[in-house]
C-alpha cells in the first residue's frame, strides 16, 4: 500500500512537471470504471459511493515534505477516481494554500451530476475529464462502469460543470484500436463539454491495449478534431527529465512493469509520460 499521499513529479505532455496527489492511497485501484486500458490492472470491486480515504493532516503532512520539487503544476489523481473522495475540496483548497502551485484533476465524470462533486471540482484551476466512448455500447465495452452509471448522465454532468467552471475544462480522449473508427460520435459527446482543450491520447503506460502510432492519432485529429483545439500524442523523441521524489511511491500510481494483464506482443515499453 502507497505510504505517502504525495507522488512524483512526473512528466505530462499536457501540462508540464506534475507532482501527484493521490487522495485514495489503497492497495488496489479504487475506482467505479474498470477502464480496458488501465495501467493500474482490473478493478477488484468497483466503489461508488464517497467516502474520506485519507484525513488531512496526513495529506498535508505529506505535502510538507515534498516542497522544494521541481513542479509546474499539482495533479489529482492516483489510485483510482479522485472525485471518490470525500473530502477532495477542503484537500484541494489545502493544497493550493500549501504550495502556491495551480490544481489540476482527473476524473472519468461519472459523478458530474452530484452538486457536491461540482462545488469540489470547481476549486481546482484545471479539470480533466475522460471522454473514451461514443456511444453506450462501446461505453461499456471501454469504460466497463460500475452498474447504474450512464453515460448519458456523463453528458449532462459536464453540460453543468461547464456552466459553473470557471477554470480551464480540457477533455481527454483515450484512443484505442475499440473507439479510433467512431470519431464522429466522439467528438459530438466531445463537444458536449464546450470545452477549452481537447487531448488525443493514447495508452503511453503500462497497458493491455496497444497504443496507437502517432499518424493514427493523427488521422482521428485531421478528419474528426480539425476545428477543436487538439493536442496529439506525446512525441516521445523529445521526452521531459524530471525526477520523482520517490521512485517506489510513484511507480505504485505510474507503473511501468506489468500490472495486471500484460501488453500485447510488440507493444514499445511503458512509459511514464501522462
Amino acid at each position: 500500500m502507497p505510504k505517502s499521499t504525495v507522488y512524483g513529479p512526473v512528466a505530462s505532455w499536457r501540462l508540464g512537471r506534475s507532482l501527484g496527489i493521490d487522495l485514495l492511497c489503497t492497495e488496489q485501484k479504487t475506482c467505479n470504471f474498470d477502464c480496458v486500458y488501465c495501467q493500474l490492472g482490473p478493478n477488484a470491486k468497483p466503489v461508488t459511493e464517497r467516502q474520506e480515504f485519507v484525513q488531512l493532516t496526513k495529506l498535508s503532512d505529506d505535502v510538507q515534505a515534498s516542497k522544494g520539487a521541481e513542479a509546474d503544476l499539482v495533479t489529482f489523481a492516483g489510485m483510482g477516481e479522485p472525485t471518490l473522495a470525500s473530502n477532495l475540496g477542503p484537500a484541494i483548497n489545502l493544497v493550493k494554500s500549501a504550495l502556491g502551485l495551480p490544481v489540476a484533476v482527473f476524473t472519468n465524470g461519472a459523478m458530474l451530476k452530484r452538486e457536491d462533486v461540482r462545488r469540489d471540482l470547481c476549486l481546482a484551476d484545471i479539470i480533466i475529464v475522460k471522454m473514451d466512448a461514443p456511444d453506450a455500447g462501446l461505453f461499456q465495452r471501454i469504460n466497463r462502469p460500475a452498474p447504474g452509471i450512464q453515460l448519458s448522465d456523463i453528458l449532462q454532468g459536464l453540460q453543468l460543470l461547464r456552466l459553473e467552471f470557471k477554470g480551464k475544462l480540457m477533455i481527454d480522449v483515450m484512443l484505442t484500436d475499440l473507439n479510433r473508427g467512431y470519431g464522429n460520435g466522439l467528438q459530438f459527446n466531445v463537444r458536449c463539454g464546450i470545452p477549452d482543450q481537447v487531448h488525443l491520447n493514447t495508452p503511453l503506460r503500462q497497458s493491455s491495449m496497444r497504443p496507437l502510432r502517432k499518424e493514427e492519432v493523427e488521422d482521428v485529429r485531421k478528419n474528426w478534431f480539425w476545428n477543436l483545439k487538439a493536442i496529439t500524442v506525446y512525441d516521445p523523441r523529445k521526452p521531459m527529465q524530471v525526477v520523482a521524489l520517490d521512485e517506489v511511491e510513484t511507480e505504485a500510481r505510474q507503473p511501468t512493469k506489468p500490472k495486471g494483464a500484460a501488453q500485447p506482443a510488440g507493444t514499445p515499453p511503458a512509459s511514464r509520460i501522462i
